[in-house]
């Protein structure tokens, strides 16, 4: 499926941007930087270069495959956009990225821009937790 989602985004299909979209979409750890992306590509035995990289991922951002996210250590991680909405949680000792949904939050955060006078467009949440020791 992913050759009809690169032409399906106006792009030509090219072996870096299949092997690139194949790797975000089974990789396991779902938000990759470029530096990931370049190392499991070579890993793999792949012969893409990292300014290639970093060339199509951002290229599938602007097309609205991917979701650039930065979170705390102020470098990009990328996951494969989805139709359904959900926020994160960031580990603050391992950087492990935690997708989330909740109900509860989402009818607060509605509930607290309108009483304040506005309808919530939009939003991002990122929680940034420590496991209890």
């Amino acid at each position: 499926m992913e050759e009809q989602d690169i032409k399906n985004a106006g792009l030509k299909v090219t072996v870096p941007r299949v092997k690139i979209l194949q790797l975000l979409e089974s990789a396991p750890n779902s938000h990759m930087s470029a530096e990931d992306v370049y190392k499991a590509l070579m890993a793999g035995g792949e012969d893409v270069g990292l300014a290639t990289v970093y060339r199509v991922l951002t290229q599938f951002e602007e097309k609205g495959l991917l979701v650039r996210h930065n979170f705390n250590d102020g470098r990009s991680v990328f996951e494969i956009a989805k139709d359904e909405h959900h926020d994160h949680m960031v580990c603050m000792d391992t950087g492990e990225i935690v997708e989330f949904y909740s109900d509860d939050i989402e009818r607060l955060q509605a509930e607290i821009a309108e009483k304040h006078g506005y309808d919530l467009v939009d939003h991002k949440l990122v929680l940034y937790v420590k496991k209890r020791s």
